[in-house]
This record gives C-alpha cells, structure tokens and sequence, in this order.
C-alpha cells in the first residue's frame, strides 16, 4: 500500500467549468470527514458550485466513502473513488471542486471530467510505502538504560519520550516487522525483567 507523502492539486477546464482536485492525506474515516468539514468552510465563499469528494483510509484500504455533493447522482463521487481505488494509495481524501462555467456537460460528459481531473491529481502526487508502525513502552531500571536504548535505536525505533521516576520509561513507535525481535532483545538484556510493551 502507498500513502501520500506530501499533498497535490490538479485543475482541468471542460467546456469553461473548472475542476480544482486536491489530495491530502488523512488518518482515518474521522479524520477524512472532519477535514472534509473544514474545506468546505474554505471553500464556502469561493463561488464554487460544488465540492465532490472520496476518500480510502485503513492499512487494507478496506474503508471508504464518496459524495456527489449535488451533481446528478453516481457521475462525481463515485468515478473520483473507483480512480482513487486503482491508485493503491489509502489514508488519501480526494476532494473536487468545480466551477460551473455555464454550459451543461450531461452525465456522461460529468463521469469523465471527474475521472480525468482525479487521474491528473494522482499523476502528480508523490507518494511512500505505507510501512506498519507499532506504539510502545519500555520500563527499566536506570542500570539497564543504556543497554535499552543501545536495543531500540538498533531496531531503528523511534524515541518519542523518556520519563525518569523510580525507574524510566520509554515511549515512541517502530516498524511493526521489527517488534518482536527488539522485544526479545530487551527481555534478553534484563533476564525477563523488562517488557517492550505494545501500545493499541
């Protein structure tokens, strides 16, 4: 699977109407709708006469959803998401906003203009491999914090925190693929005693 690795933008005139496409890159179903929420408020006073959207999140690309925002129905929405779904991209909100330029384009005529302007946005955009990452915590005493950390950085983790208290207590992410071996390494290390400890 691929992720966004920066946003994109595309426009496309048919017959005067203008088609603004934008691809960000969103965490969730609820983060895809929520940023939905704040274009259309960007949007709001731009003239724009509607804002079609369709989105893929989850590591299976297994959630998604589109809207035709007011053209007629199945010749917006869904063409952008059936482009987005042979993309191979997930975590993506596509969003298309179009100028009416005061000639009808028809159904068929609105399926390709929509489908042309999401191809060229994904022409442009530049993507990542989307590589599982797994949240921990790692507790020690101060004897063994050298020895631990030496493991986690060794396993290419991410430290996003240490907290000294009675002992001291790791915090970040690491590739999914490489948990278990770090895991066994600490366990190793302190004779059982510390336990890399995933996060949901």
């Amino acid at each position: 699977m691929l992720v966004l690795a920066e946003e994109a933008r595309a426009e496309l005139v048919v017959k005067r109407s203008r088609f603004i496409a934008e691809l960000v890159s969103v965490a969730s179903q609820e983060a895809a709708r929520e940023t939905l929420r704040l274009r259309k408020e960007a949007w709001a006073n731009s003239g724009i006469n509607h804002l079609v959207h369709a989105f893929i999140t989850g590591p299976g690309a297994n959630v998604m959803g589109c809207s035709d925002d007011g053209e007629p129905a199945g010749t917006a929405g869904r063409p952008a998401l059936e482009v987005l779904k042979g993309s191979g991209l997930t975590n993506v909100l596509l969003t298309i906003a179009r100028y009416f330029g005061g000639i009808k384009l028809g159904t068929g005529g609105l399926v390709k203009a929509y489908t042309d302007v999401s191809k060229a946005v994904l022409e442009v955009a530049v993507t990542r491999e989307l590589v599982p990452m797994t949240a921990f915590t790692l507790s020690c005493g101060y004897a063994a914090y050298e020895r631990l950390r030496r493991i986690l950085l060794d396993s290419k983790a991410t430290i996003e925190g240490e907290d000294f208290g009675a002992e001291i207590t790791f915090r970040g992410t690491m590739r999914e693929s490489a948990f278990a071996s770090a895991a066994e390494q600490c366990r190793d290390a302190t004779r059982g005693e510390a336990i890399l400890t995933p996060v949901p």
